[in-house]
């Protein structure tokens, strides 16, 4: 490892206690020049695009400044974020060069995500917003539609998008880029990811967890991430905490965390400090990567990660109002408010954009000069707004015929368990396409058998390193959610299995991909990509040794509010069902997929061919529950969630007993999305078809996995809504029994009785002379098996056993 003393000193003072010998850690900075045709390809690219990408934020018209600023000439509303884009715009200039030397794919993935106005720039110089967006031409009516359309009606937002080419992180959060650019470069060994991180950004969780990510990165199979961290020292209104550490720190910092820091703060020759850095840069990764695949590894080798010091604001106004701009919190969105308005603010617009010198950059014809072309990669496919990775990378999976695995109808099996089996096979068949991140819970969850052959890919590990591996385990669901969004926008297919209760953590990541999603889709060039796969397991249905904190739902309804076209949430019954879905969801584009199962032993109800037929439907009638196969019933009793549809036909057959006059039809909903209202979900039953199900005019009961509200909401519109009653998670619990937990929350086999009799008194009137003493003795049950259950710290014996009730007479409680 590179690792003499740094010979320059310290840009700021040292006020740390830190020895001396840290400073042993940082990587000395080469003091080569660069070519001279270089200097000056580098300097008009970077004049040319901080010119546009200010006019960006203030122009509605002479975008070139053929004649002096007028308060006509400046938008009406001011919007953007100027104080990142210089320093973007210096990595992206030197990233064009390092891919015309050396002729490499890289993607560049910005954390400050309000830095499109840079992006935007030197998408335009490239010519790939052209390519996308012909009314972006790289001519002067381009130039003037990408300028006055910013950030205004019908243009390009402030924020990075999928609208925004060569993007595959969107900018609307910051946190998440560095895990995102990990999972880009799985399994694609010649991809480079240049991962700009800024030191407000840096300060997040997510960014701090994703430090670790290069520990998950085999040299082999994989690409690499070359992460900036921009530290200009400022964030909207407050210094940054890396801005405020000096260099031993950060040295300390990184180094422990596995890198091998390089600082870049030369600010009289910046060129050569940067593209000296990224050489180095360059240079290790092919050293670690040689290493690896020729079969002599480094065990735990230090990845480069480049400290970039530049001023906030760079190149813009050094002082308004007497407030100092360059270098300040105050030049994070828009220096000269005032410009609209103010004479003063305006000349000091036009002083500030004439600083660049446009005249000099573009031609006649409002085109870049040819020293600034002489720095974009020669091919459109090199360009980082043309990389094919970036928006058609998508490989389809080979997914196996999960009916070889299914389970014989009136067994037992764990949903968890046949899946496990399902993605061993899928990812024996798919080796370099299809992986699984998780938190440490697969073995929890019971689909331990994906390691029957693979493994876990941890390269910090001496029993692991070099081993490659399918599996990523990492207790952060903040890195499995953006490795797994790199992963997925560059062409693969992941799964995310998690403990129900925790998917939360990552609700407003699964926003902000579902948005990008969404625009993604909205656009002409953007092609299909994988789904993002959630399984929910260690659900709050079976609590047998986690406590209230583990009881959360809530991820359903996360997933319910984004975009209809997006939104994909299922609740297989048995095992066979979850094959079937499992399946499906592998195969399936362009959604966001929520499956919700039990990791234990349950009854298997259909049969392979019924439960792909059921799953097709998204909803039926089971017969084998029902009075006369569901014909003419008094009541509907609707079974959503294994655990919930396990009491519904538990609660079916005990009917039959204690009040046989009673007419039942069960109805199981394994696809939530077919009772959203008549045409509002691409799944939505058609009125009609849903009256098929649950009649028109008898009482139906909802026994549903999640909160009743989002099921209410779903059911709003459908005709003969106060027919309808729903009980589902109540936030009731703690450490105690499953079956106590479906007591608890009103969803046990008794109150679904209830429902059942209440409801179908109102039409059958045997049942209606019989109701109170029939309630009195559910009451009664109710009260007796909770007193068992605390008395015993168990369940009753037969709680789980699907036979014909044993107790005759009606009788529900003995004992």
């Amino acid at each position: 490892m590179p690792g003499e003393v740094i010979d320059r000193p310290n840009p700021e003072p040292n006020p740390s206690n830190l020895p001396d010998q840290v400073l042993d850690l940082k990587v000395k900075a080469d003091k080569k020049k660069l070519p001279e045709d270089a200097y000056t390809s580098l300097k008009q690219f970077r004049r040319a695009a901080n010119y546009i990408a200010a006019a960006m934020i203030f122009l509605k018209d002479n975008v070139l400044l053929e004649k002096d600023l007028s308060f006509e000439d400046v938008k009406p509303r001011l919007l953007g974020h100027w104080g990142t884009c210089p320093g973007l715009i210096l990595v992206y200039s030197h990233l064009n060069y390092l891919i015309r030397k050396h002729d490499l794919d890289i993607i560049y993935v910005v954390g400050p995500g309000h830095g499109a106005p840079a992006m935007l720039a030197s998408l335009w110089l490239e010519g790939s917003m052209e390519r996308f967006f012909p009314q972006y031409s790289r001519d002067k009516n381009g130039l003037h539609n990408l300028i006055t359309k910013f950030s205004a009606p019908g243009g390009p937002p402030s924020h990075i998008n999928a609208e925004t080419p060569g993007a595959i992180h969107e900018g609307g959060e910051l946190g998440y880029a560095l895990g995102v650019s990990f999972g880009a470069v799985m399994d694609k060994p010649e991809l480079i990811v240049a991962c700009i991180v800024g030191d407000g950004e840096a300060e997040t969780g997510p960014t701090a967890t994703a430090w670790h990510g290069y520990k998950y990165i085999d040299p082999v199979e994989s690409g690499a991430v070359i992460p900036i961290v921009h530290v200009n020292g400022f964030k909207i209104s407050e210094r940054t905490i890396y801005g405020c550490m000096d260099d031993k720190e950060l040295t300390a910092l990184f180094t422990g965390y596995g890198y091998q820091p390089r600082f870049v703060d030369d600010l009289e020759d910046i060129d050569a400090d940067l593209g000296n850095a990224f050489e180095w840069a360059i240079s290790e990764i092919r050293r670690i990567q040689k290493a690896a695949r020729s079969g002599n590894p480094i065990m735990k080798p230090r990845w480069p990660v480049i400290i970039l010091r530049t001023p906030k604001g760079w190149s813009g106004p050094k002082k308004v109002d007497g407030e100092f701009i360059e270098g300040s919190f105050h030049s994070h969105q828009v220096p000269l408010m005032k410009a609209k308005s103010e004479e003063q603010q305006l000349r000091g617009l036009q002083a500030w954009l004439e600083s660049y010198a446009p005249s000099e950059l573009f031609d006649a014809h409002g085109s870049p000069v040819q020293q600034i072309l002489d720095l974009i990669p020669e091919t459109d496919a090199k360009k980082m707004g043309q990389l094919k990775e970036t928006y058609d990378p998508y490989i389809g999976l080979d997914v196996p015929n999960w009916m070889d695995l299914g389970v014989k109808k009136g067994e037992e099996a764990s949903s968890m368990q046949v899946c496990g089996a399902l993605m061993d096979k899928a990812l024996q068949a798919n080796p370099n396409s299809l992986r699984i991140f998780s938190p440490d819970e697969l073995e929890s969850n019971k689909l331990s058998a994906v390691f029957d052959h693979t493994n876990r890919n941890f390269q910090w590990d001496e029993f692991a390193n070099a081993r490659g591996g399918r599996v990523i385990e990492i207790l952060s669901e903040h890195c499995c959610q953006g490795f797994m969004q790199g992963y997925t926008l560059t062409g693969r297919t992941a799964l995310f299995p998690s403990y129900e209760s925790f998917l939360g953590i990552i609700h407003t990541m699964m926003v902000q991909y579902a948005k990008f999603g969404k625009m993604a889709l909205e656009t002409t060039w953007r092609q299909p990509i994988a789904s993002l796969n959630y399984i929910e397991t260690s659900t709050w249905t079976r609590q047998e040794h986690n406590g209230f904190s583990h009881q959360n739902p809530s991820f359903i309804g996360a997933v319910l509010n984004i975009k209809p076209g997006a939104a994909r949430v299922y609740f297989p019954p048995d095992a066979n069902c979850f094959l079937s879905t499992l399946a499906h969801c592998l195969r399936s584009k362009n959604y966001v997929n929520l499956m919700v199962g039990s990791k234990q032993p349950s009854p298997v109800f259909l049969s392979p061919e019924e439960a792909e037929a059921h799953c097709r439907a998204g909803a039926s009638v089971w017969d084998f529950c029902s009075t006369e196969g569901g014909l003419r019933p008094d009541v509907v009793l609707v079974g959503i969630g294994a655990e919930l549809t396990f009491e519904v036909v538990k609660a079916a057959q005990l009917l039959k007993e204690m009040v046989p006059e009673l007419r039942v039809r069960v109805v199981n909903v394994t696809d939530l999305l077919v009772l959203e209202t008549e045409g509002l979900h691409p799944h939505s039953l058609t009125n009609q078809d849903f009256a098929s199900l649950f009649t028109e005019d008898r009482d139906v009961h909802f026994n549903y996995h999640g909160y009743g509200t989002e099921l209410k909401g779903l059911l709003f519109a459908r005709p003969g809504m106060e027919r309808i009653t729903i009980e589902g998670y109540r936030e009731e619990g703690s450490t105690t029994t499953p079956f106590d937990m479906m007591l608890v929350n009103h969803v046990s086999r008794f109150h679904v009785m209830e429902y059942a009799i209440r409801g179908g008194a109102r039409v059958n009137e045997k049942v209606r002379v019989k109701m109170v003493p029939l309630l009195a003795e559910i009451k009664h049950t109710i009260q007796k098996t909770r007193e068992y259950i605390f008395a015993e710290g168990k369940d009753l014996s037969d709680t789980y056993d699907l036979g014909m009730f044993k107790g005759g007479g009606g009788v529900l409680y003995e004992g």
